[in-house]
């Protein structure tokens, strides 16, 4: 298999959010077979529903860029895996979560398969998604859509906040990752 560019939309709302997506990060930096190219800003943004099982703190929110020979399959179980290792409860997934890693991309492909939907169904539909994902890669084309990730928010009629913090991506420990936004 080929090299694909893949992006995954990462999160937090429990606990010490900015050392979760720190660890989310770093953990992406090792997969195997894979090179982690770029890392969004992180945002804070807000419940889509503070009354809901979320809670009301809010979110930190990124997005990852990764160069990888993963299958999309064995990405998610990767990404699962991960959002275990962190503490994610699997049995809660509606509720918050130390970490929730979203395969947003990966390349120009289309998915649908039993627990597999790629392009993320309902990424065109949040603003703390293409916030982060329009500062990594704005004219990236949506397939589906055959739409820019920037059009995309432009045209997003989403009223929630998402508020770019000045914390950096990988401080917690000691160093950011190695790779910028293209």
């Amino acid at each position: 298999m080929g090299q694909e560019t893949v992006f995954i939309g990462f999160g937090s709302n429990m606990g010490d959010r900015q050392d979760f997506c720190d660890r989310a990060i770093a953990l992406m930096n090792l997969l195997p077979a894979s090179q982690l190219t770029g890392v969004s800003s992180y945002y804070e943004t807000e419940p889509i529903d503070p009354t809901s099982e979320l809670g009301s703190t809010w979110f930190y929110n990124g997005v990852v860029r990764i160069e990888t020979k993963l299958t999309p399959r064995k990405l998610l179980e990767i990404c699962q895996e991960t959002e275990r290792s962190l503490g994610r409860d699997p049995e809660h997934r509606k509720g918050p979560r130390t970490m929730d890693l979203d395969i947003l991309f990966y390349g120009q492909e289309k998915i649908d398969q039993p627990g597999l939907t790629i392009p993320h169904p309902r990424l065109h539909l949040r603003r703390f998604v293409l916030v982060p994902l329009a500062e990594l890669a704005p004219e990236w084309n949506h397939p589906t859509f055959n739409q820019s990730v920037k059009d995309l928010l432009d045209s997003l009629d989403d009223p929630g906040q998402v508020r770019k913090s000045d914390i950096l991506p990988g401080s917690s420990y000691g160093a950011r990752p190695t790779c910028t936004p293209s």
